[in-house]
């Protein structure tokens, strides 16, 4: 299954909530809270109980941006890993590289995030690292090598960063532009918009 490459705010109305975190899908979602190309809202139609399992795990590949393969070949590790698998699921998607440049809320979506280290402009201890799906480690420094327009709109970022914004795992030092990894994130707080119980579930059947 190939990664979406179709209109994000269908998927914000698939799924009635924002997902991918840009304000611009809060306002589409006042407007139409509902799926695409239903006329209206309708009263709720029961899932199936596939249906739910199906429609978590959709979810959260769409979140992290996934191929299936690559999403399924995470749980099959997790499960590998001693302690719970679904915990562990969350750590290894939130500890890719590409979700914690875009953690760092100083970019406005995941892709742009992941086209920043496909293309070269992200450091992980002073080493370029261009692999999106690359595993952080606690004490890891990421930093930032822009230049042109990347580098005005990081700019103007920081002028509204708020340290407060930042998952505690994380912590940028705004004199040296760089990003520290503190702590394993915590995967309680994911818990809230993704439910990792029927994920897996379903890759358990």
């Amino acid at each position: 299954m190939a990664r979406y490459l179709g209109p994000k705010a269908k998927l914000c109305r698939k799924f009635g909530e924002n997902i991918f975190g840009n304000p611009k899908y809060d306002r589409i979602l006042k407007k139409r809270n509902y799926p695409a190309g239903q006329h209206g809202p309708k009263k709720n139609s029961r899932k199936s109980d596939y249906g739910m399992h199906l429609n978590a795990k959709q979810k959260c590949r769409y979140i992290y941006e996934l191929m299936e393969k690559q999403f399924k070949g995470y749980f099959i590790k997790a499960q590998n890993m001693p302690g719970d698998t679904g915990d562990n699921f969350l750590v290894l998607l939130e500890n890719r590289l590409d979700s914690v440049v875009f953690n760092s809320n100083l970019f406005n979506s995941r892709s742009e995030a992941r086209q920043l280290v496909t293309h070269g402009h992200v450091l992980i201890n002073d080493k370029k690292v261009d692999i999106p799906s690359y595993q952080v480690a606690i004490g890891d420094i990421v930093s930032f090598k822009l230049t042109g327009k990347q580098k005005n709109r990081f700019e103007e970022k920081l002028k509204n960063f708020k340290p407060e914004d930042l998952k505690p795992n994380l912590f940028f030092d705004a004199e040296k532009r760089t990003l520290k990894i503190l702590s394993l994130p915590n995967v309680d707080v994911l818990k809230d918009k993704i439910d990792v119980r029927l994920i897996v579930e379903y890759y358990s059947k």
